[in-house]
């Protein structure tokens, strides 16, 4: 049995569980979806996919709160779970493993996943890193933030930035405090850095080698270095790119939007707030476009203006072709729906994950970068008019569209899941002491 963990507080993780679970099914393995809820656990319903909901339960506020820490990670004193939340969380996914039998956890931001496999003695998978992965600090490749994670340092230099940029994660050891302190409680592997909570033994990187900028060969063949600032197993391997294809139709309204009659922008800010999704699509309309607002779980109110139609989760994957440009936060599940649907793109990052996510879209030429901080304002009018009016764009776009076209990085990602099981040589070990204290001391 395949243990497949979505943090249901986050669409893109949801989406990706299920369409890896659903591969994994196509390619004859037997999978169990177990998640500790959240309200994105309407996707899983609607495919209609079983899963279990373990506890302790995090609701749409829970879920809502572990955001806003998630935004602010690696600032002094966030902690994104306390204490007893990931002891009881440990628990109970080490008895659902357990249970069923489990020869691997497949996290989707569940990151208690991190203890609790090790705890069962099985080796994790995880795809909720997407491309902000080592080699690509390696190489320099993360970019200059929008906004500085850290304040009072955007008068710095850029090179200075930049170099903030991609020598940070791996020697971040704060963001990780909230798990390695019940790691030691279990006496069991702890995670080593905020870089190290992006990877898992087996890291499925859901990207090409053309857009991330780091071939295959030098992916496959990279080892933690430092060594001190990752688990020793980690091993990486690209699987293409992975976003929602939620089989739900287009709402009427929203299908009278996709005539071609007039320029037409798709707004959906899922990591944002409803202040702020409407402060945009007032900048989109200033600038002369109708718009389909995505509001996934936000209440926006009432809407008079009627070039302007709002629904709730929508199938992106349906829309993005057929509109003129997207307008999202930057997780890498927008963004790279954008880019495969050849669609110019305006990327408002929270956090260094959605920066690259961002920037690997504007390196292509497809898309420009936005601070939340000037989201609201002319600065986002300008840009949307610069899609429309600047046609680069949108040849860059369907350029990259090509470089998707032909990639199924579900079925990937489950291949790359049965080959890593073939293989006891690369699957890390746990002294069986240490595993007879974890299991007592969970057990207590």
């Amino acid at each position: 049995m395949i243990v497949l963990m979505p943090h249901c507080g986050f669409l893109s993780e949801t989406s990706r569980m299920l369409h890896i679970a659903q591969a994994l099914q196509a390619q004859g393995e037997a999978v169990a979806l177990a998640t500790h809820g959240g309200p994105y656990q309407r996707v899983l319903d609607e495919a209609g996919m079983p899963y279990t909901r373990l506890s302790p339960v995090m609701d749409t506020a829970r879920c809502a709160q572990y955001l806003r820490d998630l935004v602010q990670i690696g600032r002094p004193g966030v902690r994104l779970q306390p204490p007893q939340e990931v002891r009881d969380s440990v628990a109970a996914e080490v008895a659902f493993f357990r249970a069923q039998g489990a020869r691997m956890a497949v996290t989707g931001f569940t990151l208690t996943a991190y203890l609790s496999a090790r705890a069962a003695g099985i080796p994790m998978a995880s795809s909720h890193g997407g491309s902000f992965v080592p080699p690509v600090f390696e190489r320099g490749l993360a970019p200059i933030p929008t906004t500085m994670p850290i304040p009072g340092t955007e008068w710095l230099p850029g090179w200075l930035k930049r170099r903030m940029a991609n020598s940070s994660a791996h020697r971040m050891r704060g963001p990780v405090k909230f798990l390695n302190t019940i790691a030691a409680e279990l006496n069991i592997e702890p995670v080593p850095s905020l870089a190290a909570m992006m990877l898992a033994d087996l890291t499925l990187v859901t990207d090409v080698p053309e857009v991330l900028g780091v071939s295959a060969e030098e992916l496959d063949a990279w080892r933690p270095n430092p060594p001190a600032a990752f688990r020793s197993n980690t091993r990486l391997t690209y699987v293409g790119p992975m976003f929602a294809r939620l089989d739900t139709p287009v709402p009427a309204a929203v299908e009278a939007f996709l005539d071609g009659s007039q320029p037409t922008a798709y707004v959906v800010l899922s990591s944002s707030t409803p202040q702020m999704v409407k402060a945009v699509t007032a900048r989109v309309r200033e600038a002369g476009l109708r718009v389909i607002v995505g509001a996934t779980i936000h209440d926006v109110g009432p809407v008079s203006d009627p070039q302007v139609v709002v629904a709730g989760v929508l199938p992106s994957h349906r829309i993005m072709p057929r509109v003129d440009l997207a307008i999202t936060m930057g997780g890498q599940g927008s963004v790279q729906t954008a880019m495969a649907s050849g669609t110019p793109l305006v990327g408002i990052p929270l956090h260094p994950e959605q920066e690259l996510n961002v920037d690997l879209a504007v390196r292509q030429g497809m898309a420009l970068a936005m601070a939340p901080r000037h989201a609201a304002g002319e600065p986002m009018s300008r840009a949307v008019r610069r899609l429309i009016e600047e046609p680069d764009f949108r040849h860059q776009a369907e350029r990259v569209r090509g470089l998707y076209a032909h990639c199924d990085g579900a079925a990937t990602a489950a291949q790359a899941i049965r080959n890593y099981l073939r293989n006891p040589r690369v699957q890390p070990s746990l002294d069986s002491g240490q595993r007879a204290f974890a299991t007592d001391s969970i057990s207590r």
